[in-house]
């Protein structure tokens, strides 16, 4: 019976996981210990959120919180350590580009343990970005890499990682399909009309924690005109009012919503405006415009095939895109049929 042991840190890892929990938990060869280390305390973060999800609570909640980047993953690596010692897990299986992931493939390195890693391969190209360095690291200490796109593959190419390496589609597509199909009352709540709003999402720091791209963003929602739904992390809000921003009236902020919610957001709206990676991806699966308000992206393949538009945060390339941007009719399949959490789980059963 082989021993997955999880980690996870942020919300968005939460729900990549809960793909994989549902496979592990309907295989009785599987054994999985999920452990949260706290990295994002996220009000959302409740039972409620791991019942929406359809999965357990995690084994272990280490509860690092917040801190700088050197200081966060040293404690994350010396808590972890001591669950692993202690679990003595057959592989260890992380996801994305965060801190969490940095330590956990780090600990599990040093400690001989195969290190499986989901979204693999993933490049912004930015080294910048404390996450470019995280995937960087991460992907050439692993032992199966799953490659969420052809492009990821390459990617790893480049950089001479061809062994353990799958195209195993994106676990976020899988995720979508499951549960776009649960039920939401949020349109009704928001009193809200099909493809009659714009949802944004501003959550990066790069964004947050500047005020000239702050106040930029905000005055092109503003003079667009057009209907916007803005989920607000409290973060987002104490910026705004630290630099005396006030939304326009066509800007409605909402308190963060569930992620059910969000999926019908974002699959009932006009065009999605986004700083945020996943919801990117998101708004290619639903079909919906997508206008990225970073300067460069790691989903590619959304802007090659014309239904993503990078416009960084400036103030004119925003408005022009809300008012002209139009997708092509072509829409490719670049993420998978919507099975990456079996061929991952099956990869991990064969090799383990």
């Amino acid at each position: 019976m082989p021993h997955i042991l999880t980690i996870v840190g942020a919300r968005p890892q939460f729900i990549k996981a809960a793909v994989l929990s549902r496979v592990f938990s309907a295989d009785a060869s599987f054994k999985e210990t999920l452990v949260h280390t706290g990295q994002h305390y996220d009000y959302n973060m409740s039972d409620v959120f791991f019942e929406e999800l359809e999965m357990a609570p995690p084994a272990y909640n280490l509860g690092i919180g917040s801190g700088s980047h050197g200081a966060q993953t040293g404690k994350m690596m010396v808590d972890l350590e001591a669950v692993i010692l202690k679990e003595k897990p057959d592989c260890v299986l992380i996801y994305g580009d965060t801190n969490s992931t940095l330590a956990g493939s780090m600990v599990a390195a040093k400690l001989h343990i195969p290190v499986a890693h989901v979204e693999a391969g993933l490049r912004s190209f930015n080294k910048k970005m404390p996450e470019e360095i995280n995937r960087i690291t991460t992907d050439h200490v692993s032992t199966f890499l799953f490659c969420p796109t052809q492009t990821a593959v390459d990617n790893l190419k480049n950089e001479n990682i061809q062994k353990g390496v799958y195209l195993s589609g994106d676990v976020m597509y899988d995720s979508v399909l499951f549960y776009a199909q649960k039920a939401s009352n949020i349109l009704d709540q928001l009193k809200l009309q099909t493809e009659n709003y714009a949802l944004v999402t501003v959550h990066r720091a790069e964004n947050t924690d500047d005020p000239v791209r702050l106040k930029a963003i905000f005055s092109a929602l503003g003079k667009s005109g057009l209907p916007c739904v803005l989920p607000a992390h409290p973060r987002l809000k104490s910026y705004l009012d630290k630099y005396g921003i006030q939304p326009a009236a066509n800007l409605s902020l909402v308190d963060p919503v569930s992620y059910l919610d969000m999926i019908q957001l974002e699959k009932n709206a006009k065009m999605i405006i986004t700083d945020s990676g996943g919801v990117q991806k998101e708004a290619y699966f639903f079909h919906r415009p997508c206008i990225t308000m970073r300067d460069e992206t790691e989903w590619v393949e959304t802007v090659s095939a014309g239904w993503n538009k990078i416009v960084g945060a400036d103030e004119k390339a925003i408005i022009e895109a809300i008012t002209r941007f139009t997708p092509p009719d072509s829409h490719p399949d670049f993420y998978g049929e919507g099975n990456a959490g079996e061929k991952i789980a099956e990869v991990i059963k064969n090799h383990l």
